[in-house]
């Protein structure tokens, strides 16, 4: 079961605790396959740009509240 339905405005910790605004795309298919931690698909919408991250980094977000 999805935490996140594709589309969702969420959160994406950065390295250096910040937050940036994304949109969840989708899960990681293959990383507890391995015996990874489970993975996201996110967007920002600021840059179109696309990264795969640690679920654990990936909250919700209310997309009228832009800061972080």
């Amino acid at each position: 079961m999805a935490l996140f339905k594709e589309g969702e405005a969420v959160w994406v910790q950065q390295p250096d605790g910040s937050a940036r605004a994304g949109v969840f795309v989708g899960d990681g298919e293959n990383a507890t396959w391995f015996g990874g931690a489970p993975l996201a698909y996110v967007v920002y919408p600021d840059t179109k740009d696309g990264e795969e991250v640690n679920l654990a980094r990936v909250t919700a977000r209310d997309e009228n509240d832009d800061s972080a």
